[in-house]
């Protein structure tokens, strides 16, 4: 069956003219003679317009990397998908939901007419997804196949601006907490962020193998290993933590050890979370787009479905960082004598089992 491509191709024009002179589109400001050729080919072709019914029964799958009930631990995740649902309630687009812990998650997609795919996922997977559709887009993963599209946040720019703003502040010694991740069982996912930090602190001709540690993205851990770079001889003066969760258990540890926050020890967050706003102070953070990414995701998708594109994109989302200033302790300052309202510490009920402290 001809598409839009076809006309547009055969009559010289775009897409997208091509569309909006099929629609009647009084505001296109185009030749008599090439709206005329336009019908002449659609008519050559035996094109016919998809009614809006027809375009009403597109079937949107979602897959989801993480099984439902890390997602509801996981608010980066979940945002991603209320970004993508809310544009699909908006189009009254029908939604097939999957996650990977679902046994037959690919028997699930078999029907869709296009996939997003959130998270992480290994070659073999990948290479699945496409056989079942080709309109398919993948957020945050950046895909090796070039003819696949991707969204993922712009993770070099937002290390750099919270590297930029620590060393503004004074600090030199940075420490990196990070998470591993795998695809699969065992492709290990590099994660951006730390190829960001390593790469800056090079730049700068800084130390930072003795202040770079990764486990896993939970506050549990962050509290570990936070604990760890504390028994070193080398402290760091600050640190950025590769999630707002890693930066909430590392506030702990800091503060268990009786140092002061920002006082000994600066740190910076990312994703800005919801927690991040209600830490005492409120925590610095990057703020990652992540709703957001979810609805360019969707809208891409259909787009990609109505007007029959076959151009990917491989798409970079800009972060921002959040500055936030402490609220009624005073200003601490830092060993340099710089004013660091960055954080302070902030207590975790259902990470560290209802325990507070004053």
């Amino acid at each position: 069956m001809a598409t839009i491509k076809d006309i547009a191709e055969k009559a010289g024009v775009s897409p997208a003219a091509v569309s909006r002179i099929l629609n009647n589109d009084a505001t296109l400001s185009v030749s008599v003679e090439t709206k005329q050729r336009v019908l002449e080919v659609a008519e050559e072709l035996k094109y016919h317009k998809v009614s809006n019914r027809k375009k009403a029964n597109f079937q949107l799958g979602i897959v989801q990397w993480f099984s439902a009930e890390q997602e509801m631990q996981d608010s980066y995740y979940l945002m991603v998908r209320q970004g993508i649902e809310d544009f699909c309630l908006k189009n009254s687009i029908p939604i097939t939901r999957a996650f990977r812990s679902d046994t037959d998650y690919m028997e699930i997609l078999k029907d869709v007419d296009g996939i997003i795919c959130i998270g992480k996922f290994s070659k073999e997977e990948v290479d699945r997804f496409i056989r079942i559709c080709r309109n398919i887009v993948f957020l945050d993963m950046q895909v090796e196949d070039y003819g696949i599209t991707t969204l993922t946040m712009d993770f070099g720019h937002a290390v750099s601006l919270a590297m930029d703003y620590l060393m503004e502040l004074g600090h030199t010694k940075i420490a990196f907490l990070g998470g591993r991740e795998y695809a699969g069982q065992q492709e290990l996912v590099e994660d951006e962020r730390k190829k960001a930090y390593i790469s800056y602190m090079k730049k700068k001709k800084l130390q930072y193998k003795e202040f770079l540690v990764e486990g896993s993205f939970t506050s549990a851990s962050g509290y570990e290993m936070m604990k760890e770079l504390l028994t070193r001889s080398e402290r760091p003066t600050a640190v950025f933590a590769a999630s707002d969760a890693l930066a909430f258990g590392a506030m702990r540890a800091i503060k268990e050890k009786g140092l002061s926050i920002p006082g000994d020890i600066s740190i910076i967050g990312f994703n800005d979370t919801e927690m991040s706003a209600y830490t005492s102070p409120a925590l610095t953070t990057v703020h990652a787009p992540a709703y957001d990414m979810g609805q360019h995701g969707a809208n891409l998708i259909y787009v990609t479905s109505n007007l029959s594109i076959d151009t990917p994109l491989k798409v970079k989302i800009p972060c921002h960082l959040v500055k936030r200033r402490m609220r009624s302790f005073g200003n601490y300052q830092s060993r340099n004598g710089k004013t660091n309202g960055i954080v302070s510490f902030f207590f975790l009920q259902k990470a560290f089992h209802g325990e507070h402290d004053t």
